[in-house]
């Protein structure tokens, strides 16, 4: 027995106000929509209706399964109507992951004028410097930096990010400026680790790449305690560019051997496989794209 459909036929009968007239309402046999009651019934394994000549009427526990079957057929009737409203115009809740410092200097900027555009569209944005999964997240679209595995996941790329290696001014008139990354094993380094995109100790020599690494002097899993060892002159850090911009541009913190830095990270947003994409995902993804690849330009020509 489909319930669902039983369900419907009852709340159809309750509101006709008697089999027959339900028959007609759901232009169906007489005998079917009376055969759909009782096994219902038999299901149930108790009296939904009092039928008569005239009228039906409920029984206790008619009345209360009525009551909820409403509640149930209106739900799913409210779930449908969002679910294929996401497909004909752009409303809805809107989930979005990016990395944090990344999420905050460029990609919220945007996002908040996408929802002046967008009134009818709510945005939940996760900043986390660790992967999320779409899936299990319930994720729309995900700001990625970093090669990307093969997946099912539908890739957009926007740009790039320079890895670079940094340090105060006051750590290096201290330990000397290294001028081969060889020199690097002479100094010491702030480790960061927790981020998968997070910069590796590699170097860009004769086309080969090589890795040399500090003496670890601090081990931390934020960038954010990263940078602010490295400004308190502790040692050289690993970032990407748009992590330290602002320090770079302030003279703060210093670029070594950018000669030898390895080639640039590709920055993506990425979202899963459909066939058929809702309109609010569509609406984002146009209003962003162009204007994250205008600001990512910008920010690989500046170089400090």
């Amino acid at each position: 027995m489909d319930r669902f459909e039983a369900m419907s036929v009852l709340l159809a009968v309750v509101e006709a106000g008697s089999l027959s007239a339900g028959a007609r309402q759901l232009r169906a046999p007489l005998a079917t929509v009376s055969r759909k009651v009782a096994e219902l019934e038999r299901h149930l394994g108790t009296r939904l209706v009092v039928r008569t000549s005239r009228r039906l009427s409920l029984t206790d526990a008619g009345r209360t399964y009525v009551a909820a079957s409403r509640r149930i057929v209106g739900q799913l009737e409210e779930a449908e109507r969002e679910a294929a409203g996401e497909y004909n115009a752009p409303r809805g809740a809107l989930h979005i992951t990016a990395p944090i410092a990344f999420g905050q200097r460029h990609l919220l900027p945007i996002a908040l004028t996408f929802l002046a555009e967008q009134p009818e569209i709510t945005l939940r944005l996760m900043l986390a410097d660790q992967q999320v999964d779409l899936l299990n997240e319930h994720i729309d679209v995900a700001l990625r930096i970093g090669h990307l595995a093969d997946s099912a996941l539908i890739a957009t790329r926007v740009g790039a990010v320079r890895r670079v290696i940094c340090a105060s001014p006051a750590y290096l008139a201290r330990r000397g400026v290294p001028r081969l990354p060889e020199d690097l094993a002479q100094h010491d380094g702030i480790s960061f680790q927790g981020f998968a995109a997070a910069p590796e100790w590699r170097y860009r020599g004769d086309n080969v790449a090589f890795a040399v690494e500090p003496r670890q002097r601090l081990a931390v899993n934020t960038t954010e305690a990263a940078i602010q060892a490295a400004l308190a002159d502790l040692g050289i850090v690993r970032a990407l560019s748009y992590q330290v911009e602002e320090e770079l541009r302030s003279g703060r913190l210093q670029i070594l051997l950018p000669d030898f830095a390895p080639e640039p990270l590709p920055v993506s947003l990425v979202y899963p496989a459909a066939e058929l994409l809702p309109l609010k995902v569509r609406c984002f993804l146009d209003w962003t794209v162009p204007r994250l690849r205008a600001r990512m330009a910008e920010l690989h020509t500046e170089r400090p």
